[in-house]
This record gives structure tokens, sequence and C-alpha cells, in this order.
């Protein structure tokens, strides 16, 4: 009898082991990121070493990083700004359409800004002898083929300068984000977002490979997702928490002035305000962003950046992979989540999870969990993935006021087709017993 107690208790002991490492195995990796000790928004993570080191350019890090600078080279970080007079090939937008209206010509331009979404045009005028730039009048709409009209000053810092494009230069509005160094030291250093823009200035690294550069994943999660939201949250000039815009008049900056890797982010950005409720010009009423690069605003919000969760799990810090156009399905979600376990989905498989086809749209992750909420300007399409990833309902998308497209049952059963309309989208819903309490 105490052999056979002795056998169901092993056999029990041994079940219950084997499911704890089928749910464990795939937090294990996160152990130490989920359980870092926090140590607050205010301190200053830099090295002594960082703090008195200088942006040296990224041509520096070939030599010892190899691989990890060629993968950078090939993503959209170091396109960010780029040279036309040294390669003609990075404009994409079409001169031939320009509007007469415009106040420049290809021939004018030094630099341009982005291409994959939408592409600015830099012209050089300086400021009281300092190299600047301003922003002609017209942008190109990668994804309309259309060139629109550009208003710098119709931001939110439309009360520090005068309406006027040439009278607002990229040193306040854009090169804080866009040229590496600058954000801290208003030198240009570099074109592009590139290595010491996430890791810091790296003059004595170079000197010495043992003084390290900043690695964000060595702290919290919070701090390591500080690096990113340097430039990916909506933000306000810092000093406004205790100025007037008209105190701060010809200098408003829309990046958070000062600012390094390791340095404490809250000390130099504040955040763009939301409130649950009540849409601005950024985001719906129920936080969703209505424009491009308002990942931070949502992410920090979501449960996945509560628990810990960092921008580097789900993107690679050099590559930027997997983006919206290269992504791997449910394999990249798949990796933390599984079916039946703690963190879900506590479904037993996929299609009981959806309530649809397991190779079909439904079925994939960020189609629900990450619909498109948000635009890349006022004449794009929407095609900006949310980072909140909840779910929000057909009703809720009608209590918050945001259209229909937004609404990933919408979007997804109107592309296809059929036509269906949101009180009915709801209903399914309800019928498949997916609306709980907190969606009421």
């Amino acid at each position: 009898m105490k052999k056979l107690l002795l056998i169901a208790l092993s056999t029990t002991l041994l079940f219950i082991g084997y499911l704890a490492y089928i749910n464990g195995a795939k937090f294990y990796p996160f152990f130490k990121q989920l359980t870092q000790e926090r140590v607050g928004t205010e301190v200053n993570l830099q090295s002594s070493d960082q703090k008195k080191a200088e942006f040296v350019g990224s041509a520096k890090c070939i030599e010892c990083h190899k691989e990890k600078h060629r993968s950078w080279s090939h993503s959209r970080h170091p396109k960010m700004i780029q040279d036309i007079k040294k390669d003609p090939s990075v404009v994409v937008a079409d001169f031939l359409k320009l509007p007469a209206d415009a106040d420049f010509k290809l021939e004018d331009a030094t630099y341009t800004v982005g291409g994959k979404f939408k592409q600015r045009f830099m012209m050089r005028k300086d400021i009281n002898g300092t190299e600047d730039y301003i922003l002609g009048n017209y942008q190109w709409n990668v994804q309309t083929k259309k060139w629109q009209k550009f208003k710098p000053w119709k931001y939110w810092y439309k009360g520090a300068y005068p309406h006027d494009n040439h009278e607002l230069p990229t040193s306040r509005a854009c090169d804080g984000c866009h040229f590496t160094g600058f954000m801290s030291t208003e030198k240009r250093v570099e074109t592009g977002v590139s290595c010491e823009s996430c890791h810091g200035p790296a003059s004595e690294h170079v000197k010495n490979p043992d003084s390290m550069v900043y690695q964000a994943d060595l702290h919290d999660p919070v701090r390591q997702n500080e690096v990113c939201l340097q430039c990916h949250m909506r933000n306000r000039d810092k000093r406004l928490e205790d100025q007037n815009m008209s105190e701060i008049y010809g200098d408003a900056r829309d990046y958070p002035f000062g600012y390094e890797a390791g340095k404490a982010l809250s000390k130099y950005k504040m955040v763009a305000p939301f409130t649950l409720g009540y849409e601005t010009k950024e985001f719906y009423a129920n936080g969703a962003a209505k424009k491009n690069r308002t990942q931070g605003n949502e992410f920090v919000h979501s449960m996945k950046g509560k628990h810990g969760i960092t921008c580097i799990n789900c993107h690679s810090p050099h590559t930027l992979e997997p983006t919206a156009e290269h992504n791997t399905g449910n394999a990249l979600c798949m990796k933390c989540h599984s079916f039946d376990s703690p963190i879900g989905p506590h479904q037993k498989d996929l299609t009981a999870h959806t309530k649809h086809k397991a190779d079909s749209s439904g079925s994939l992750c960020v189609e629900c969990h990450m619909p498109k909420t948000g635009r890349h300007t006022g004449k794009s399409p929407i095609t900006v993935r949310s980072h909140m990833f909840g779910f929000t309902t057909p009703a809720e998308t009608l209590k918050y006021k945001m259209p229909k497209e937004t609404n990933a049952c919408f979007a997804c059963h109107n592309k296809e087709g059929q036509k269906r309309d949101m009180k009915t989208l709801q209903k399914d819903l309800e019928s498949w017993g997916m609306v709980s309490w907190d969606k009421r």
C-alpha cells in the first residue's frame, strides 16, 4: 500500500513538475528582467567614464562591432536623415509633381527627412552664424504618392513660433531625434540615428573597451525602455511644467533637450498630456494613438509595460525587426504566450481563442491586439499599429467615438467585403462569451 502511495505521489509530483517546466521554460529567459529591482526614474545610470565622454560617430564602432554595425546600417534608423548631394537616390518624392506654390526646389534641399511613410526636405538657413535648416512647405506622402501641404508650426508648439516654415528651425523641432549627438550637444555628429543615440557618447569606450557604453538591458525594464522613449513617445518641452509658452517663444523643443542614454529621461521629457475619457489631437479617448511615434505613450499604460516587458523583447535593437512589413506572424507572441498557460491564451488552441480559422487573418495576434489606429499624416491611410495590446470591442470604439476603421473586427470584416455593422460585430463577441465586466 505504501509503495502504491509513493508511486502515486511520485507520479503526481512528476506531472506537476512537467507542467511547471513547460509553462516556466518560456519565462525563464526573462526571469532576471522581470524581477529586476526598480531603481526609479530619477537616477542617472551613466558610468563615471561616460559622463565625461564625447560623441565620436558610428565609424569608430565598426572595427569591434562589425556584425552589429552591418545589421544596423541596413535598418531605417540611419536613413532618417540622408544627404541628397552624396546620394541623389535617397529622394523618393516625385519632383515633377511638386505644386507651383512650393517654396523650394530639389536643388535647394540638403537633406531628406524620412522616406518610408513620408519624406520632408531640409534647406540650409543658418541662425546667428550657426548651422541650421528649415523644412519645405510641402511633404511627399509615400503611402498616397502625393504631395501635401506641410505646416510644422501646427503642432503643440504653434504658440511658440511664427506660422511660417522659414521661421521654425529644424534645430528646435527635428534635429534632436534625427541627428546623433544633437539632443544633448546641439552638434550634428552624424546624420540619422546611430550607435551613440542609444548607447551614449563613446569616446572613452573607444580609448578603453573596458570603459563601457550604456547598455540598457543591464538595467530595470522601465529604464531600458527610456532609450526608445526618448523619441518614440510624444512629448512637450520640459520647461512647460513651470513656464508659459510665451517664456520659451522661439526656443520650444520637440525632443528631450539635454538627454543622453543612461540619464534620467524624466528630467528632460514631459509626456504629452492625456486623461482617460478625453480625446486630444494625439489620442482617442481610450488612449489609443491617432498619430505615429506614439508607441511609448501607449506602451507604458499597457499590461506588458507594467509587468516589465521591454521594447527590445520584441524588436531587435539593431535590425529593428520585426516590423509591420516584415513580421513573423504569431511566432513572436508565442515565444512567451502558450495555450492553456498562466499568461494565456487560456484556451486549448488558436481557433478556440479567436473563434476564427487558424489560418485566417482573424487568428493573427496583431490584428486584434495591435489594430491599426493611427496615421502618419492627416491625409495618410490608417496604418499605424497600436502598442496598447488590449482588445477594443466595437462597443468601445463607438463609445470613444473612434473611426470604425480603427476597430479590429470592422476593419477586417469590411475589408473582405462582408459589410458587417458594428452592432452585429458586438453581438458576435457577446454570443461567444468574449465580453466581460470591463467591456460593459
